[in-house]
């Protein structure tokens, strides 16, 4: 059963290793990280696990665990931009895990953990149109289209929110 972790340093190797073998798929539907990203991948975790550290985000991943308690990454779940009682939700989803409700089950988790944890009453996430299955993801979840539009990559997408004031601790 996947467990959903905060992200770690020691969740390096394999979190690079998740971006790599899915980078293509992720391309499809979401904006390319770029060669940069992956250049300079150590610094860049580095940079998010001390944002973390502050409050200003939370990291999550989706780990196929084994028998040792390591394992493959399957997901991204993040909450950004911290503030004010709100965030943004990202997320992305191995495409071998696909098809699987993994994303569905882990941002129901995400939005009960932002509300009786992190004590986040609004989020918002982004989609582009032509992302069903993110689309799809946010609306089953209880996300709502804000009617606010929005390039990704100069890729047309609508900006979703959601209360998070409906989850109980232990959901």
């Amino acid at each position: 059963m996947p467990e959903l972790q905060l992200l770690r340093a020691d969740h390096a190797p394999a979190l690079l290793a998740f971006e790599q073998e899915n980078r293509a798929f992720f391309a499809a539907s979401i904006p390319d990280r770029g060669d940069e990203y992956f250049a300079h991948f150590e610094a860049r975790l580095a940079a998010l696990l001390a944002e973390q550290a502050a409050g200003i985000c939370r990291f999550h991943i989706l780990v196929d665990t084994d028998s040792d308690g390591e394992g493959e990454i399957l997901g991204r779940f993040n909450l950004v931009d911290i503030a004010d009682g709100s965030a943004e939700l990202g997320f992305r989803i191995a495409e071998k895990a696909t098809h699987q409700g993994l994303a569905t089950a882990t941002v129901r988790r995400i939005c009960t953990l932002a509300a009786t944890e992190y004590g986040l009453a609004t989020l918002r996430a982004a989609a582009a149109l032509d992302n069903t299955a993110s689309r799809a993801v946010l609306t089953r979840t209880g996300f709502v289209p804000t009617g606010e539009e929005l390039l990704l990559n100069d890729r047309p997408g609508l900006v979703y929110v959601r209360s998070t004031a409906g989850e109980v601790r232990g959901a």
